[in-house]
């Protein structure tokens, strides 16, 4: 899968988690997106490309939308999440991010909802991430070790990657610690 397409199904999923709560209109969801507080300091979106993305939604059968009568204007879809839409939120929500080039929207997107679905979910998704991220980090510093002499240029980058997934664990510690409860000893 393209990081393109990762992207967009990302965002895909990230709108079911609006809907978790109940039916909402598209002008709701992207009032509630929009907040400077939230999700708008991770990713943002046209309002006219969130309703394509609910359509497709819809196509794919993870949402289902009736029409909301307003009076003397055009009605308004109400948009409501099928259980296959849950489902899929749920699996997309609770799993790592695959590349560490995903971890900024992807992972901090998944944080937002998984904080909703509460404790277990975030300490779900923590922990497979830090995992995930460890992986990540013995390839690299296997890399770094197989660098040939001369090759000073791979070494350093190599080198800045693995810094980088070793500042993503040393994150992950702090919003464990953060955001789980800690065990309760007996």
């Amino acid at each position: 899968m393209s990081p393109r397409t990762a992207d967009r199904l990302s965002t895909e999923y990230a709108l079911l988690g609006f809907l978790a709560a109940g039916a909402r209109h598209g002008y709701d969801i992207y009032q509630e997106l929009s907040d400077p507080g939230g999700l708008w300091l991770v990713w943002r979106i046209k309002q006219s490309q969130l309703y394509a993305l609910l359509a497709r939604l819809e196509e794919r059968g993870y949402l289902t939308a009736t029409l909301a009568p307003q009076g003397g204007r055009p009605p308004r879809k109400l948009y409501q999440r099928t259980r296959s839409g849950r489902e899929a939120y749920l699996a997309w929500v609770k799993a790592p991010v695959e590349h560490g080039r995903q971890f900024r929207l992807d992972l901090l997107t998944k944080l937002f909802f998984a904080r909703r679905e509460g404790a277990d979910t975030v300490a779900l998704l923590l922990e497979g991430q830090r995992l995930a991220c460890e992986r990540w980090l013995r390839d690299l510093q296997a890399a770094v070790d197989e660098t040939e002499e001369g090759e000073s240029y791979q070494r350093l980058v190599r080198q800045y990657r693995a810094g980088q997934v070793q500042a993503m664990i040393d994150w992950l510690d702090t919003c464990r610690d953060e955001l789980t409860p800690p065990a309760v000893i007996r």
